[in-house]
């Protein structure tokens, strides 16, 4: 229930419009709700008025059938609703139930509209190391522009070209915070960290030969920055970038010129 609603609703008991009783009925399921006979998953409503985003779904590892079950209890509450790491075999089980979903394909992420976007302010840009780093940049890129915000990519720009980068300067420097992908040594978050004067969030991801160790060796280099603006989130966690991406460009009082 969107903070709007829930104060719709104490108007309507306030002007006798809804009974009390009605309103219990409609409260009942605000803080969490049980899904499924054997309550396989516990929802939690109360997640959009505490934290600004409902409940996302991390579809690995969950059948199908409780995927669609759990996206219907999240679509009910009128919020938009992310199911993320989703495959196409469980995008056309969830869509045969609500066809108005959107597949995005690069980024394997489910996605339901249903509130009004407002006009987007600020920026963040995303940039990337590699074009196969582009599915984890796509996670995060979907996530906040579901959260409604202004988001640039910037793909194919690792360190190995560094003249590739250095032409979107500009365009980088514009930005509240940046989101830098990467993998293989991971070098490029550092690179960027020392070029702007905002937040950078680094992501490694899986993506390297052998000694690469499935992200690690990315992950460690991030770690390591000496850039002191440089944050790290977890390998291949496209969506939590993009969730502290945009819950700091949504917080920036300084609207840098576009």
């Amino acid at each position: 229930m969107k903070i709007e609603s829930l104060k719709e609703l104490l108007e309507q008991v306030k002007t006798g419009e809804l009974a009390v009783e009605g309103a219990l009925e409609k409260l009942r399921h605000l803080p969490f709700e049980p899904v499924g006979a054997d309550h396989f998953a516990h929802l939690d409503h109360h997640r959009h008025l505490r934290c600004g985003m409902p409940e996302v779904i991390y579809c690995p590892g969950k059948t199908d059938e409780q995927v669609v079950e759990i996206f219907g209890k999240l679509a009910e509450t009128g919020n938009n609703v992310l199911a993320t790491r989703a495959a196409k075999g469980t995008y056309d089980a969830v869509a045969a139930q609500f066809p108005q979903t959107i597949y995005e394909d690069k980024a394997r992420a489910i996605i339901l509209r249903q509130e009004s976007q407002d006009d987007k302010v600020g920026l963040i840009a995303l940039v990337s190391a590699g074009t196969s780093d582009i599915p984890v940049a796509e996670e995060a890129r979907v996530t906040a522009d579901l959260l409604n915000q202004a988001v640039e990519t910037i793909y194919d720009v690792g360190v190995a070209g560094l003249h590739r980068l250095l032409q979107h300067c500009e365009q980088i420097q514009r930005a509240n915070v940046v989101i830098v992908v990467a993998g293989m040594e991971g070098a490029l978050a550092s690179v960027v960290g020392g070029l702007v004067s905002v937040p950078v969030i680094a992501v490694p991801t899986s993506i390297g030969y052998g000694t690469s160790f499935s992200g690690l060796a990315p992950l460690l280099t991030m770690l390591n920055s000496c850039a002191a603006g440089v944050s790290v989130v977890n390998i291949d966690n496209g969506f939590a970038a993009g969730y502290i991406a945009a819950m700091i460009n949504s917080q920036t009082d300084v609207k840098k010129e576009s």
